[in-house]
């Protein structure tokens, strides 16, 4: 093989790692509303997890509780996985929810318990999920007109008072 090459293998081998996200698995020990969660991993390590991809009601907005509820009734002193993408500026880890096969992100999206945070969507799923729900008139989608408002606007909303 010629240099160029062993080079290219050696930094494919060298940035695969980076490719891939991290992976914790750990008990549901808090949740503190519809997109964050605590879990305790088999370290005895208690992370706090803020659910990529998505937005839910704040505490005292509409459906605010209703969405920590659904979370809650979901996986609650249950097992589940994260992906991790990465840190957010509050230092929680950021990640996609797994129980079993199931995409507690998604579901939390397609049941009406949270938006699809458009700034931060990469997966454009969370989009027809999103529409699908609003269709359907589940969840926060059931409110009254001008009660189901996004929650980065909200809470922009709640600055300016």
């Amino acid at each position: 093989m010629n240099a160029l090459r062993i080079t290219a293998i050696a930094l494919l081998i060298l940035l695969a790692p980076a490719a891939y996200s991290d992976q914790l698995t750990g008990k549901v020990v808090g949740i503190s509303d519809g997109d964050t969660i605590t879990i305790r991993t088999e370290q005895n390590q208690n992370i706090k997890i803020r659910l990529a991809e998505i937005d839910a009601p704040e505490k005292k907005q509409p459906w605010g509780q209703n969405s920590k509820q659904a979370l809650s009734d979901l996986i609650f002193s249950l097992i589940v996985t994260v992906e991790s993408v990465g840190v957010d500026r509050y230092d929680r880890t950021l990640g996609t929810v797994f129980l079993k096969q199931v995409n507690i992100n998604k579901h939390m999206v397609e049941h009406g318990n949270a938006w699809a945070y458009e700034k931060y969507v990469r997966d454009q799923k969370y989009f027809a999920l999103q529409k699908n729900a609003q269709a359907r008139k589940v969840g926060l989608w059931s409110l009254s007109d001008g009660q189901a408002v996004a929650p980065w606007v909200w809470r922009k909303q709640q600055k300016s008072d």
